[in-house]
C-alpha cells in the first residue's frame, strides 16, 4: 500500500503519529517515577495503549498491502479501546476515588470491552463497524468507512472520557488551583475529535484515528509541562489550607485562600517567597514555623509546614500548608498567662505571708514580754500591730480568693454591654475610701464582664487609697478607659513592676492590686499599663477594649 516516494501530507501522518508513539515511549519512563502506585498503574496502562494505538496506526500508513493495513487498524481499534479503561483507571486513581479498585466495576468494563473487541474482530462478517476502499489520495491508503457501531462506540468512550476528566476538574476546583493548565491540555487532547469530525465530513483530511495524538500531547503535559501542578493538586486533595507552591524559593502558584491570608501574592508568580510575604518565609525556619497574621481585625496564627513534591528521587518543588491553628494557640497562650500568673501570685503569696507570720510571731513575743515585765503600753502596740498583720493576711487571702475566681478568660456568654459609671460607682462603695472622691467623666458603655469589671475597679481604687490620693477620676479613651490617682508618682520605679505578682512595687503594703488589675483586664484580651507622661500621680491606662461607646447612642471606637 504505501509509497515512499509519497507527499508531504504522507510525511505529516506519519512524522503525527511516529512523534505519537516515541512520546509516549519517553513518557513511560517517566511515569513509572510517580510515588502512588495505583496513579502510576493508571498513567503507565495510558502511555503503553495510547502509545501501542499510535505505533499501529502508523503501521497502518506504512503497511504495504492492503490485507496487512486491514489487520493494523483493526488491531489499533483494539488497542485504543483499551485507552478509555485506562484513563477512568488513572483519573480515579489519582483523584482519590476507588472505583478502579472495586469488583464489580472492574468486571463490568472488562465485559464490556471484550464484546466490543468480539464485534471489531468480527467486522469482516457482519460489516458494522467499517468498510474499507482503496484510495490514492492525498497519498495511496487504505480508506475508512465508519458505520453504526462505530460511533456508538466512540459516543460512549468520549463520554466515559469525559467523565474522567470532569473527576480530574472537580479535583482541581477543590484544591482552589489554577485551572488553565488543564484546560489547555484538555483543549490539546480534545483537538483530535475536530480532526475526526473533519475527517468524516469532508476530504480535507484521511478517515483515521486521531485520538493517540491528543493523549500523548495529554501525557506528555502531564509529565513534564505541567507535573508540578497535577502532583501538587493530588497532594493537597481534601486540604482545606492556603497553599503557596515554591519552586526554588520562589512562588510558583497559589490558591485563592492564601491570597486572602497574603494579599500581596497577588501578581507574584516568580518572586522569592521571602519579599512577598516575609513572616511566612521566616515562620518555614523558625522553630515555633508559627505566623501571626490579621483576620477580620483579630489575630490569626498559622502553623507552617513544606512539604517536598518529588518525581522519583528528585525533588521539583515544595508545598507550603498553612493550617490554622488559632484557637489552639490562643489557648496555649491562655494556659502559658495562667501557668505565669500563678506561678508569680504563688511565689508573692509565699513572700508576703512569711513576712506576715514572721512580723506576727515578732509582735506577739515582744507583748508577750511587755506583759512579763508590766509595760502595758508596749505590750498593747505589738498587739495592735499583730492585729494589723492579721488584717494583712484576710487581705490576702481575699485577693486569692480574687485570682481563683476571675483568672480564667472570659466566655463570650459573660459578656454584657454595661455603664462605665455604674460599675465605677458600685465599685466604689465597696472601697475604704475614707476620704477620697471619685468623679467619672463622660458617659460610656463597655462590653465586659460587670462581675470582672467591677473586680478591677475595687483593685484599682484600693491601691489609691494606699497611694494616699484625695482625687480618683475615671475617663473613657478612644481604645478603653483610664483611672487616674493624684497620690504619689512613678518616680525611678520601672512602670511594669508595678503589675508584677511579688515586686512589692512601689512598696510591699501595695499589695496584690495592680497586678490583680492586669490580670482581670488580661482575661478581657486588654492591655494595662501605667501612663509615664503623667506626672501628678497615677494614671492606669486600660486599651485594646474594641466595644466602647462614649454615649448611649455612639458609634463604636473600636
Amino acid at each position: 500500500m504505501a509509497n515512499f516516494g509519497v507527499s508531504f501530507a504522507f510525511i505529516a501522518y506519519a512524522f503525527a503519529y511516529g512523534f505519537a508513539t516515541l512520546g509516549c515511549g519517553i513518557a513511560l519512563f517517566r511515569a513509572r517515577r510517580i510515588t502512588d502506585p495505583d496513579t502510576r498503574r493508571g498513567l503507565v496502562g495510558l502511555l503503553a495503549a495510547s502509545g501501542g494505538w499510535a505505533a499501529l496506526e502508523l503501521a497502518f500508513l506504512l503497511a504495504p498491502t492492503t490485507a496487512s493495513a486491514y489487520v493494523m487498524y483493526t488491531l489499533s481499534l483494539i488497542v485504543g479501546l483499551a485507552t478509555v479503561g485506562a484513563w477512568l483507571y488513572f483519573c480515579s486513581a489519582y483523584t482519590g476515588r476507588s472505583f478502579h479498585r472495586e469488583r464489580l466495576h472492574r468486571r463490568l468494563s472488562v465485559a464490556v470491552y471484550l464484546t466490543i473487541v468480539v464485534v471489531k474482530l468480527t467486522n469482516p462478517i457482519h460489516g458494522l463497524y467499517f468498510e474499507t476502499t482503496v484510495a490514492t489520495t492525498p497519498f495511496p491508503h487504505l480508506a475508512i468507512t465508519n458505520h453504526l457501531f462505530h460511533w456508538l462506540v466512540s459516543g460512549l468512550s468520549y463520554a466515559l472520557v469525559a467523565v474522567g476528566f470532569f473527576m480530574v476538574y472537580e479535583m482541581f476546583l477543590d484544591a482552589d488551583f489554577d485551572t488553565r493548565p488543564l484546560t489547555a491540555l484538555v483543549g490539546v487532547t480534545a483537538l483530535p475529535v475536530a480532526l475526526d469530525i473533519v475527517a468524516f465530513a469532508t476530504d480535507y483530511l484521511i478517515d483515521i484515528n486521531y485520538e493517540p495524538i491528543g493523549v500523548a500531547v495529554f501525557a506528555i503535559g502531564v509529565l513534564y509541562v505541567f507535573q508540578s501542578d497535577f502532583l501538587a493538586v493530588q497532594l493537597t486533595d481534601g486540604v482545606d489550607d492556603p497553599i503557596i507552591y515554591l519552586d526554588d524559593g520562589e512562588i510558583r502558584k497559589y490558591n485563592a485562600m492564601a491570597e486572602q491570608l497574603f494579599p500581596a501574592l497577588s501578581g507574584s508568580v516568580g518572586d522569592p517567597l521571602a519579599s512577598v510575604a516575609p513572616d511566612a518565609a521566616g515562620a518555614l525556619d523558625s522553630d515555633t514555623q508559627l505566623v501571626e497574621q490579621s483576620r477580620d481585625g483579630e489575630s490569626a496564627y498559622y502553623l507552617v509546614n513544606d512539604t517536598a513534591l518529588t518525581l522519583g528521587q528528585a525533588d521539583i518543588g515544595r508545598l507550603v500548608v498553612f493550617t490554622d491553628v488559632t484557637e489552639t494557640e490562643a489557648q496555649r497562650r491562655e494556659l502559658q498567662r495562667q501557668n505565669e500568673q500563678l506561678e508569680g501570685f504563688a511565689a508573692a503569696v509565699r513572700h508576703e505571708l512569711l513576712n506576715t507570720l514572721q512580723v506576727l510571731g515578732s509582735r506577739v513575743d515582744i507583748a508577750d514580754e511587755a506583759l512579763d515585765d508590766g509595760d502595758l503600753p508596749v505590750a498593747r502596740d505589738s498587739l495592735d500591730t499583730a492585729s494589723g498583720m492579721t488584717d494583712r493576711m484576710s487581705d490576702i487571702v481575699g485577693e486569692l480568693a480574687t485570682l481563683a475566681r476571675y483568672g480564667q478568660t472570659v466566655e463570650p456568654a459573660e459578656m454584657k454591654r454595661v455603664p462605665l459609671a455604674d460599675i465605677a460607682s458600685v465599685a466604689w462603695e465597696r472601697t475604704d475610701t475614707e476620704a477620697m472622691t471619685l468623679s467619672v467623666a463622660g458617659d460610656a458603655t463597655v462590653v465586659a464582664d460587670p462581675e470582672r469589671l467591677r473586680a478591677l475597679f475595687v483593685d484599682a481604687f484600693d491601691f489609691a487609697a494606699h497611694n494616699g490620693a484625695v482625687t480618683v477620676t475615671v475617663r473613657p479613651t478612644d481604645s478603653g478607659f483610664t483611672i487616674t490617682d493624684d497620690g504619689n508618682g512613678i518616680g525611678n520605679n520601672d512602670p511594669d513592676r508595678f503589675f508584677e505578682y511579688g515586686s512589692a512595687v512601689p512598696d510591699a503594703e501595695a499589695g496584690l492590686h495592680l497586678p490583680n488589675v492586669r490580670m482581670l483586664a488580661q482575661t478581657h484580651g486588654w492591655d494595662v499599663t501605667l501612663d509615664t507622661a503623667y506626672q501628678d500621680g497615677i494614671r492606669i491606662a486600660v486599651t485594646a477594649i474594641k466595644t466602647l461607646q462614649t454615649a448611649p447612642d455612639g458609634a463604636s471606637l473600636s
